[in-house]
């Protein structure tokens, strides 16, 4: 029985040394298991705060952390909890950053443009803009290369959208580069604004 025992678990071992390291080797961080955990990841409920983290933090009570993040999440303060990526470690490391100037007035070719937008990956996120100049849409967009941008504009808008030009009146695009100057938090800045503006430090 111990003999038996034994030889189970040195097979068990060597198993995991093996298929574990077979494994370990074949890991990228671009596969589909990858990209699959970190999807699941955004889902609601998959993370969670470490309150005793917080704890060691702030020196707050467990009970006062707890009931302060129920509060919070009550109030639609926090929304929700997620991974940050490094795009630029998978290569993506241009940002487009589009200003266009949309004509409204032919809302059947803006629905048009806008759904292809929706199943563009390439774009993150696109709102409306107030300010000088006729441009009165935003569009923020990742990217390998300036190549790779063009294509994609060609490829999924000027040539499935036949009438690109008539709803598109206009359009510039800046590329963020290096030296980036500052870049932080938006969750962080309003907490220093807000504590600014509350005497708090």
């Amino acid at each position: 029985m111990v003999l038996t025992l034994l030889l189970f678990s040195i097979g068990s071992v060597w198993q995991y040394f093996v298929f574990g390291g077979l494994m370990a080797q074949k890991m990228k961080v671009d596969d589909e298991i990858r990209l699959n955990i970190i999807a699941s990841l955004l889902e609601k409920g998959a993370t969670q705060p470490n309150l005793r983290r917080i704890k060691i933090k702030t020196k707050y009570h467990l009970a006062t952390i707890k009931s302060s993040i129920d509060f919070l999440q009550k109030e639609k303060i926090i929304v929700g909890y997620g991974p940050k990526i490094a795009f630029w470690k998978l290569d993506y490391k241009l940002e487009a950053i589009e200003l266009l100037q949309l004509d409204f007035s032919k809302p059947g070719l803006v629905e048009e443009y806008l759904k292809i937008v929706e199943s563009d990956p390439h774009v993150w996120h696109l709102s409306s803009i107030m300010g000088s100049g006729n441009f009165n849409v935003m569009s923020s967009q990742f990217y390998k290369d300036v190549e790779s941008y063009h294509k994609n504009l060609q490829e999924r808008y000027v040539k499935k959208l036949s009438n690109y030009y008539d709803v598109v009146k206009d359009r510039q695009v800046f590329y963020l580069t290096e030296p980036t100057f500052k870049k932080g938090s938006r969750t962080d800045s309003i907490i220093k604004i807000l504590r600014e503006k509350a005497a708090l430090d």
